[in-house]
């Protein structure tokens, strides 16, 4: 197995096949990533390779991160993610891993990390209805009501709320 690559999502398209049909793709954006460091079994359990991925100012980053990454050169990256594999040995620390490294047509695995949306409330995250516009009310946006009182007690996992941050800051 071979090391993969970390990406942005860009969006997304469409592309015609020869038949001309219409398949949906995803566009990824590959950033420079460099191998970091290298896991073998008799150092730390397991057998993998490190990459730093997402560029950033070396000054601009905490020195425990810095340390880490003097072996590399000159350059900062703030993320780091790891590829298990049989033969870390292919690799060195510094080596870049870009798409010149695969073959046209290998299957390879990219992680991507989303585009983020912001804080969403209910109406743009669940399609929810707003609430009374005239006569007083002050409920245009608010969810409402989340569920039972003092039975279950709780809120239930997966509930369909605004921004994330809410349901564990409820449960």
């Amino acid at each position: 197995m071979k090391a993969g690559l970390f990406a942005k999502k860009i969006g997304m398209t469409q592309i015609f096949d020869e038949s001309g049909k219409i398949l949906p793709v995803t566009v990824l954006k590959t950033g420079l990533c460099k191998v970091s460091q290298i896991k073998t079994t008799s150092t730390d359990g397991y057998d993998a390779v490190q990459l730093a991925y997402g560029e950033q100012k070396l000054t601009k980053l905490p020195k425990p991160i810095q340390g880490h990454l003097k072996n590399v050169g000159n350059e900062g990256f703030r993320s780091f993610g790891e590829f298990r594999l049989d033969s870390p040995e292919d690799y060195s620390v510094g080596q870049i891993v870009n798409l010149d490294n695969f073959s046209a047509g290998q299957k390879i695995r990219v992680t991507g990390t989303s585009i983020g949306k912001g804080f969403a409330g209910n109406q743009k995250r669940h399609n929810f209805s707003r609430g009374p516009m005239t006569h007083g009310s002050k409920n245009h946006r608010l969810p409402g009501s989340i569920g039972a009182g003092s039975t279950p007690g709780r809120v239930y996992p997966g509930k369909k709320w605004q921004g994330k941050w809410v349901i564990k800051k409820l449960l």
